[in-house]
């Protein structure tokens, strides 16, 4: 139809009057049946001039996109697409690709969409008509549901059966827990009635600070349970599109006073600008955990060498083949081999007062991210940790245009 046209219109003036007519309808028809196309897809389209003012959007888009005026609105048209953009970030990204003229580009976004959280892939193409350049199409893909499913999924493979296990083994200790709690009580009970009365029990220490023991570890056993529920039960994530890198710095920011109080030297290079799918707060307790590890077997090492070692942490992240990459290194006490291969273990601490759960947690944390954390270290000399989190993946590659070409 389009060559048919083409055609029809370069012998316009040999066209008579019916003709001209049938030529228009069948014009007009095809431009009605290419915009219901383009108002009917999922995908999310904006078609922008080369200075990036909107120029024709579909109903995808206007659903997808955030925006603070109503794109169909006359004064749109003169502001920059950007500027009626709500999400700062996503406006942010607008402006910088027409900035530094970038029409290959892609990013992913979250966005509130009430108490939820939607997930947006945005990219811009080059409009090329007659080998010219004369626009740009944004692309608005809407991934919640396949970042959805990912979680779901990774949750599924992890937890599978493990809570239900969880469950039945704290059923089993609590019965006789609480039995044994309350048949201690009735003794002790007994006991001091009966010393009250004729006195002919025996001397205060031959039972009731047995029983006192025997309290105590009722009470042990009891946040045995407590720990081992908070380890094996499903973390509640809130996974969002965060910059990392802000929130180490944040937390490197606020430790460097206690840092500095023990004459600790920090030492970060952090790569800055990457995005990845976590739970802020989570990922917060996981670079906490690490930092006050790092302190203490700092501290242990100095008390080791009679206070004259200078204890030292350092932060690098960089980000290479999709995957987001911490080292979280310090040159304290460090650990021997059979330590560093168990140290994400539940219950398993090298501390006196630890309960093994810090790091356990730091472990259950990351794979909630769809990543991974490592160990090395060497008694003596110190540790690193490694957290590889997954970049988000694009949906589609960008094919690559230049003016010129179609």
């Amino acid at each position: 139809m389009q060559e048919f046209s083409k055609r029809a219109t370069q012998k316009l003036s040999k066209l008579s009057q019916s003709q001209i007519q049938s030529l228009v309808t069948e014009i007009s028809n095809e431009n009605e049946m290419l915009d219901s196309i383009f108002q009917s897809v999922s995908t999310g389209l904006m078609v922008v001039s080369t200075d990036f003012h909107l120029k024709k959007i579909n109903k995808s888009a206007e659903r997808y996109m955030p925006f603070s005026l109503n794109p169909e609105e006359p004064k749109a048209e003169s502001l920059f697409v950007w500027e009626i953009v709500a999400n700062c970030e996503i406006s942010d990204f607008l402006r910088t690709s027409f900035e530094s003229k970038k029409t290959n580009v892609g990013e992913e976004f979250s966005v509130a969409a009430g108490d939820a959280v939607r997930f947006l892939d945005v990219s811009i193409t080059p409009l090329v008509q007659n080998k010219n350049l004369v626009g740009s199409i944004v692309r608005i893909e809407d991934m919640t549901e396949k970042r959805t499913h990912e979680i779901l999924l990774h949750r599924m493979e992890a937890m599978a059966g493990l809570s239900n296990i969880a469950a039945s083994v704290a059923h089993e200790i609590k019965n006789p827990l609480g039995a044994i709690s309350v048949h201690i009580q009735l003794v002790q009970k007994a006991v001091r009635k009966k010393r009250e009365g004729d006195g002919s029990l025996p001397d205060e220490k031959f039972l009731e600070k047995y029983l006192d023991v025997v309290n105590q570890e009722i009470d042990r056993l009891n946040n045995i349970v407590v720990n081992f529920l908070t380890a094996v039960r499903p973390i509640s994530v809130h996974l969002e599109l965060v910059n990392p890198d802000r929130v180490i710095d944040e937390l490197l920011s606020f430790f460097k006073v206690e840092f500095d109080d023990k004459t600790i030297s920090l030492e970060k290079n952090l790569c800055g600008g990457e995005k990845v799918l976590i739970d802020e707060k989570l990922f917060r307790e996981v670079i906490v955990n690490l930092a006050q590890n790092s302190v203490a077997a700092i501290i242990e090492k100095r008390d080791s060498d009679f206070g004259v070692f200078r204890g030292a942490v350092r932060v690098n992240s960089f980000v290479r083949d999709g995957v987001f990459t911490v080292l979280f290194m310090d040159n304290g006490i460090g650990m021997d081999e059979e330590s560093a291969r168990r140290v994400f273990e539940p219950y398993f601490t090298t501390k006196a007062d630890g309960t093994g759960l810090g790091l356990a947690m730091s472990y259950k944390i990351i794979k909630e991210f769809n990543g991974d954390i490592s160990v090395t270290s060497e008694r003596g000399k110190g540790t690193e940790f490694v957290i590889k989190i997954p970049v988000p993946q694009k949906n589609t590659a960008l094919l690559t245009f230049c003016e010129g070409e179609s």
